[in-house]
């Protein structure tokens, strides 16, 4: 009995010690990789080629960032049976780092576009990790070739994979003027988005079998069931509320440090201008003493009244976070009531699952989350689209007049702050409303859908007549009349539309110029709707050309054709200033057509019977390249070009407190936008107040004008960034009027 018990022992110390000598590299491996990680953070922290001329870090230093993540998170998996799937992770990590790094995209407006193969040459370490990549993949992919050729011959058409191929491909890069340099950048951003595909495959390849059923309760609890859960009544829940919390938290940061709680488009400077005199009860100002030096865009005069020409709907909601003192939350609040009408919305339409997909996507959406740190409109119309559309539901489910009543209050308020948009929700809501699509409302409800949606959208004529005199005259329209020629901001084709902008594809507007339009905002939508290394499109068009489609997918189809429709018909494709803008309110079809396409995947690798291991692959892979928008889109988006967009800076706000520029003139040289824009929204409403005033120094007789309305005050110039090429810088000052109305030019 000794001897065997000896023997049996023996038997374990070998074992044990043929444990420890095989996982003795994997402990060097870690320490290796953490030293290595560890390095290239410091690197990243201590190198000023990572920092602009103000400390500001670049947009460069996203690659060492996710090259440290990386790093960090193989070390981790080494030690797990997740070490194949966490090494594929990290290359694709670095992958989409490296192919954000390729990218052109700056803070000037333009649509990004990769860089030309002379800068590519003279940076061959990208060239290096990208080339890398590819070999890493395309071996990778070869060892499953037969495997992955059998599941889509067994799971999709030939001719449905070339739509696929056809979309993905004309998605991946936007039009150029240079046709040749866009032939080639097309093909290199189509290998790009598809060797980085390549590695998600194989990260979802290596998720380990036997593993994932440990997870399946989990994700169940978080998601719920899978397949067949029927439409409930929404209400919101603790995962709805952390989801909108998270949505608030990520726009408020970025508000904060981004874009510096600062207007950087010219629309957001009049809107936050628009809204502080509303704020104070007034529907205009009054005219500057010298008009030409106080003159921004989208300001128009008329008589002795100087008023901002934009819709007055979303002034109207800035103005009380003007009152409370922090104008630049409200579309952060706004955004997070987004998420929660969707998440309703959803529930309601399809399913709690398919909400919590939507609301999961929409979390780690850029579209999403850069327009909610901004001043734009678009936020608002949002939160007016999913609230109507859901108060027409609620309508049609409870047979209460008030809900549709409180969705045309909602239609009406969409017309004032976007007109167009409005117009299309009424029409679109409308016809819901009718039987088309759905379930016809009562009349009661129908009639008051429309009596609402008339009474709130007719103040608009009110507002018209006191503001133009003519309650059928847009101020808008009839500034831009004015300045850029009849018709120049009319829907329809012709050579008198448009106002001549760089970014307009042609003169004037026809068929050709609305292709090119729609390509630009196709791409748009690919690169900003998820922040998906290999594009966000695919699965909605996974889905469209293949799946099972319900009386709801076909409304959500409806939406995004109506809104294409109409913008067909628009000169201006909406730039490149957050996305597709134009076609903003697509964010709610086309995430709900992302989850279907999820949903769809998760049912082609799944059993019949119940949720298999595989169809759980596809929910941890979208949940990595949610992670992965998050840890190199975001950071890197917040940086290459919402930091200091358009060269629009908050620096007067600082120098004005280090110079104490008290009652004061200060001279601003440079251009209209964004030199003196940037300094004029701290301007006091009254241009007599005691109080710093800015005006434009654009030639000698403007000066000499402003000088003498305010000689009793002293002076200071300041060169703004179109002429520093980096922030304000103060030039001269305090000096006398006098003293500068003397002086030679």
């Amino acid at each position: 009995m000794y001897s065997e018990f000896r023997l049996d022992q023996s038997a374990v110390e070998v074992a044990a010690s043929e444990d420890r000598r095989r996982s003795l590299p994997i402990k060097v491996g870690r320490i290796i990789l953490l030293v290595f990680a560890a390095i290239v953070s410091i690197w990243a922290v201590v190198d000023p080629s990572f920092r602009d001329a103000d400390g500001f870090p670049k947009g460069q230093i996203c690659l060492p960032i996710s090259a440290t993540i990386g790093l960090a998170a193989f070390a981790w998996g080494l030690v797990t049976p997740w070490r194949k799937f966490v090494f594929w992770f990290s290359a694709s990590l670095v992958g989409q780092a490296v192919a954000l790094q390729l990218i052109d995209a700056g803070n000037f407006i333009r649509y990004q576009h990769y860089r030309p193969s002379s800068w590519l040459i003279a940076h061959p370490v990208l060239l290096v990790l990208l080339a890398a990549q590819t070999l890493l993949v395309a071996g990778n992919i070869i060892r499953h070739g037969l495997e992955i050729r059998v599941w889509l011959k067994e799971h999709f058409r030939l001719w449905q994979l070339f739509v696929v191929a056809v979309v993905f491909f004309l998605s991946s890069a936007a039009l150029s003027r240079d046709v040749s340099f866009y032939v080639k950048e097309v093909f290199f951003a189509a290998f790009v988005q598809t060797v980085n595909l390549g590695s998600i495959l194989l990260m979802a390849l290596a998720i380990p079998d036997g593993v994932t059923p440990k997870l399946k309760v989990r994700i169940e609890k978080m998601l719920g069931p899978g397949g067949g859960e029927e439409a409930v009544a929404g209400r919101i829940d603790k995962f709805a509320v952390l989801a909108a919390g998270w949505v608030l938290l990520l726009a408020t940061v970025l508000s904060l440090y981004s874009y510096e709680r600062h207007p950087h488009v010219p629309d957001e400077v009049i809107y936050l201008t628009h809204a502080r005199y509303l704020a104070t009860g007034n529907l205009s100002l009054t005219v500057p003493p010298v008009h030409d030096a106080f003159d921004l865009y989208l300001m128009d005069q008329k008589g002795d009244r100087w008023f901002a020409v934009p819709p007055p709907g979303w002034p109207v909601v800035l103005a009380i976070g003007v009152k409370l003192g922090a104008p630049w939350l409200v579309n952060p609040l706004l955004a997070a009531l987004c998420v929660l009408l969707m998440y309703v919305l959803v529930c309601e339409l399809y399913n709690r699952r398919t909400a919590r997909w939507v609301i999961l996507l929409l979390c780690a959406s850029p579209w999403f989350v850069f327009m909610a740190m901004n001043f734009m409109t678009h936020t608002l119309t949002l939160v007016c689209a999913l609230g109507a559309w859901l108060g027409v539901n609620w309508a049609r489910r409870t047979g209460n007049a008030r809900w549709a009543w409180a969705a045309g209050v909602l239609v009406g308020l969409a017309s004032l702050i976007r007109p167009l948009e409005g117009l299309l929700v009424a029409a679109l809501l409308g016809l819901w409303s009718l039987g088309i699509g759905g379930r016809r409302l009562k009349v009661p409800s129908i009639l008051a859908f429309i009596l609402a949606s008339v009474l709130v959208g007719g103040i608009v004529l009110p507002y018209n007549a006191l503001l133009t005199g003519d309650p059928k005259v847009f101020p808008l329209m009839a500034y831009l009349d004015k300045h850029f020629g009849p018709n120049s901001n009319a829907l329809g084709f012709g050579p008198d539309r448009g106002i001549g902008w760089q970014l307009q594809p042609f003169r004037g507007h026809s068929p050709l110029g609305a292709l090119v339009n729609s390509n630009l905002n196709v791409f748009s939508l690919n690169i900003e709707l998820l922040g998906w290394s290999f594009g966000s499109l695919l699965l909605v068009s996974l889905f469209l050309i293949s799946g099972k489609k319900s009386r709801n997918d076909y409304l959500m189809l409806a939406v995004i054709i109506a809104i294409y429709g109409v913008h067909f018909f628009y000169w201006y494709s909406g730039g490149p200033d957050f996305g597709a803008r134009y076609w903003y309110l697509m964010l709610i079809p086309l995430l709900v057509l992302t989850a279907r396409g999820i949903d769809l995947l998760e049912r082609r690798l799944g059993d019949k019977s119940e949720t298999s291991e595989k169809s759980l692959r596809v929910a941890l892979i979208v949940f990595a390249l949610s992670a992965m928008a998050v840890i190199n889109y975001f950071p890197w988006r917040a940086i290459d070009k919402y930091h200091n967009y358009l060269n629009m800076r908050p620096d007067i706000r600082y120098l004005a407190g280090q110079h104490n520029f008290g009652r004061s003139l200060v001279l601003i040289r440079g251009e209209n936008h964004p030199d003196y824009a940037s300094a004029a929204i701290y301007n006091p409403l009254d241009l007599h107040a005691d109080l710093p005033i800015y005006a434009w120094d654009h030639n000698r007789e403007m000066r000499n004008e402003v000088l003498k309305a305010y000689v009793d005050r002293p002076v200071w110039l300041i060169d703004g960034p179109s002429l520093t090429h980096s922030g304000f810088k103060v030039v001269a000052g305090p000096l006398s009027a006098q003293e500068l109305l003397v002086a030679a030019p």
